[in-house]
């Protein structure tokens, strides 16, 4: 049974009322500013860095970046509308009818958990040493399990999952929690279990998959 809105509901839900619009333009800029900004260091971190730009070596580089620039804002809308969908679906599968608009908008107010991780990486190679490669630049992975292993330790195809459990997972599900407390007016519990259904259970899935299917 639905109960009335909580305190900590209640000052999640007034914390969040400004306009949505404004604040994805922002956050999509963060992120672009972000990954421009580390990619720019990546370059930077290649030795004869000056030499091989000159020669248009890295043009293919430069293309892919380009075009992720321009996907962000749209694989960013993507993820907000399959996430909500999976809390609807994960919250209809226990009984509980939310509305599906007010799951969409939480979960772009929830994305600012992954800036931290893009700035942490950011600010880890803002001088990298002579010994950083491309790759370990690329691959960084904050606060994730793969880091405190050492991707060295583990085989390729454990990588992405293991960079997938990370620290920010975790605050993104404790978001979450509140967050459908606040939408459904459920309890924590009763919000807690549709989190581990909604997010932590496909993630699960998909991370066992990869790791099946994975041909280096």
């Amino acid at each position: 049974m639905a109960l009335p809105l909580s305190s900590e509901g209640q000052r999640l839900k007034d914390l969040i009322d400004f306009d949505k619009r404004l604040y994805f333009l922002l956050l999509v800029l963060l992120f672009l500013l972000i990954r421009y900004l580390t990619n720019t260091f990546i370059l930077e971190s290649i030795p004869d860095y000056e030499n091989l730009e000159a020669r248009g070596d890295f043009m293919f580089f430069h293309l892919f970046n380009i075009a992720n620039y321009i996907w962000t804002p749209f694989s960013l809308l993507w993820k907000f509308t399959v996430i909500s969908f999976l809390f609807w679906l994960g919250a209809f599968m226990v009984g509980f009818k939310v509305p599906y608009k007010e799951l969409w908008q939480f979960a772009l107010i929830a994305e600012i958990v992954f800036i931290l991780p893009e700035l942490i990486r950011l600010f880890v190679f803002l001088s990298p040493d002579s010994g950083a490669t491309f790759i370990e630049i690329e691959e960084f992975r904050a606060l994730s399990v793969l880091q405190l292993v050492g991707a060295e330790n583990v085989a390729a195809q454990y990588h992405y999952a293991l960079a997938t459990i990370n620290i920010f997972e975790i605050i993104y599900g404790i978001f979450w929690v509140y967050g459908f407390h606040m939408i459904s007016r459920r309890s924590l519990k009763e919000s807690f279990l549709v989190t581990l259904i909604s997010y932590y259970l496909p993630i699960i899935i998909w991370l066992t998959w990869y790791i099946m299917v994975y041909r280096g």
